[in-house]
């Protein structure tokens, strides 16, 4: 199958600063892609570089199987979605939305329809003649992503599109916009530093670092099979564990990660199952985060783990601060991390 978007070994530096370090990846057609990472981390460029706002200094950049390296935004056919909207303060959301087929001398007989048709999409049909500042972030969001669309673009990037909204409003757009690909069948890429954001509605997720790919999988396993150390922290939380720190523990020098819900808190005076890794400490802090309290164990080999504990059932008991306690965990909870 050919890639919907493809870029090939492309780096691509800002003075000293190497924003990408020779990057290859592959987005197939009707993929909800996201490009995860924190700030300086290289997603951004390399949304640019796709959408042509931004050159490669090597490597190629492929939309549909023809190479685009050199082709100017407007040439390419895909379509941009950022943070702050962009739109024109005075026009109506439908000549906002409708604004693409201006540009392109469509009728405007053609133009209203289509741009009806589109808001009707988008959950904003009766809101038409409205002016931009009449509307709440989520539904200028609404119309940012009406206007992109209505010149039917193969390929729709979003850059950090719903980091202007409160929590609440973020969550319901993350629904909306997975409803709203899903429904169209074309093809997503989504910039976010917030892995909330990819785990819940990306197909897949490249995870960059320092300019480069650490990991690029699914959601599930970018959570349950993290490669790296740094992809086990920024995906979630984990305990990441040295190899020094291993050895003490499991009596194997590997470095590893496990997840804080994979761990059981007993008291001091508990007996294990079988077959379970376990370990003697202190109850150093519990932080209570609703659903449950994360604890933290300083274990007599000198490591501190976190350990979630649900705040229902009889799993809720936690004991007092300063208590003797006891962790364990199955061996395959454990992921072994690659080195560097």
């Amino acid at each position: 199958m050919t890639h919907a978007i493809e870029l090939e070994d492309v780096s691509r530096a800002f003075g000293a600063v190497l924003a990408l370090d020779h990057v290859s990846l592959g987005i197939l057609p009707g993929e909800f892609f996201a490009l995860l990472g924190p700030s300086g981390s290289g997603k951004t460029t390399c949304l640019r570089l796709i959408a042509g706002f931004d050159h490669p200094d090597s490597g190629r950049v492929l939309l549909d199987g023809e190479e685009v390296t050199d082709v100017p935004p407007y040439d390419r056919n895909l379509n941009t979605v950022f943070q702050d909207y962009a739109l024109f303060p005075h026009m109506t959301v439908a000549e906002n939305v409708a604004y693409g087929l201006r540009v392109r001398g469509v009728a405007a007989a053609e133009q209203r329809r289509r741009a009806a048709g589109m808001l009707d999409l988008v959950r904003l049909g009766s809101y038409g003649d409205r002016r931009p500042a009449q509307l709440s972030g989520g539904q200028r969001q609404r119309v940012a992503l009406a206007r992109a669309l209505i010149n039917q673009p193969k390929v729709l990037l979003l850059d950090e599109p719903l980091g202007a909204l409160d929590l609440k409003l973020r969550e319901e757009m993350q629904v909306e916009l997975k409803s709203l690909q899903q429904r169209l069948g074309i093809t997503f890429v989504f910039v976010t530093h917030d892995q909330g954001e990819a785990l819940s509605m990306a197909d897949r997720v490249a995870v960059f670092s320092h300019g480069r790919i650490e990991q690029l999988d699914t959601p599930r396993g970018l959570y349950t099979r993290p490669r790296t150390a740094f992809v086990a922290n920024f995906v979630g939380s984990a305990n990441v564990v040295t190899a020094q720190a291993a050895e003490r523990l499991t009596g194997r020098r590997e470095s590893f990660a496990i997840r804080p819900e994979q761990i059981d808190l007993l008291a001091d005076d508990a007996v294990p199952a079988a077959g379970l890794i376990w370990c003697s400490g202190k109850l150093e802090d519990i932080l209570y985060h609703g659903a449950s309290s994360r604890c933290h164990v300083r274990l007599d080999a000198g490591t501190v783990l976190a350990v979630a504990r649900p705040e229902s059932g009889s799993a809720s008991h936690v004991p007092p601060r300063g208590s003797s306690v006891r962790i364990a965990w199955r061996p395959e909870s454990m992921v072994l991390l690659e080195s560097g």
